[in-house]
């Protein structure tokens, strides 16, 4: 555990929060997942045994509660937790303001960005007469993160990485950096240079819809210095 040996609470503070992995634990916490394993969805780079430590750690100090049902813990923000969203989502913003789309080739991480779209997807928009289901072909992906099916079903979203069957409403195509830039907010999918990046196939109206569907990351409106 660090220890700055400081009685100043932003040393203190940083003590919890500064730990490699800690803020983006939080981050998963804060953007909804409650089980293990959805959490580790989110951060597909850090190891189960990590995470158990972060978590184990984020309960020692208030920030979260594990409440124990069916084998299967929930972890649960308490109020001292609740209060770190504003931090997070600051930090959020000052980083799409300030560091933007200057990404690293091993930054670029396909699943991480799918599971973005899935819980960020805007379920209200979508068609309530009919199943959508969008298959995501990542062109430059590794073989095992290069098909992805977003299936929404009354009000409800699913991310697949088998073919679940069902028709399909639209197809997908692009690399995973420009789907990541048009996720992000750094480059905006309507115009011509992008229309040659990220190719959709379907019909004319739901290809029209499908960002107004899928909405783009929290950060995406932060405006970058320039």
């Amino acid at each position: 555990m660090t220890n700055y040996g400081q009685f100043c609470t932003v040393a203190r503070g940083s003590e919890i929060l500064g730990e490699r992995w800690t803020p983006l634990v939080v981050r998963e916490l804060l953007c909804g997942s409650t089980h293990f394993n959805e959490i580790r969805r989110g951060l597909p780079r850090m190891s189960a045994t990590l995470l158990a430590q972060r978590l184990k750690k984020l309960e020692a100090v208030g920030v979260l509660e594990r409440v124990e049902g069916d084998g299967n813990p929930e972890y649960r923000l308490t109020p001292a937790g609740e209060e770190l969203r504003p931090i997070i989502l600051a930090i959020g913003h000052w980083g799409a303001r300030w560091i933007g789309s200057r990404l690293q080739e091993n930054q670029l991480d396909a699943g991480f960005l799918m599971w973005d779209i899935r819980r960020f997807a805007r379920i209200d928009q979508f068609p309530t007469d009919r199943r959508v289901v969008i298959h995501f072909f990542l062109n430059d992906a590794g073989q095992r993160e290069r098909h992805w099916w977003l299936v929404v079903t009354d009000g409800e979203i699913d991310l697949c990485r088998e073919d679940p069957g069902h028709e399909l409403t639209l197809i997908v195509e692009a690399s995973v950096a420009s789907l990541t830039e048009i996720w992000t907010g750094d480059s905006d999918p309507k115009t011509e240079q992008e229309a040659r990046r990220l190719l959709v196939r379907g019909s004319g109206r739901d290809c029209q819809e499908l960002w107004q569907w899928l909405g783009r990351s929290v950060f995406a409106d932060s405006k970058p210095h320039t």
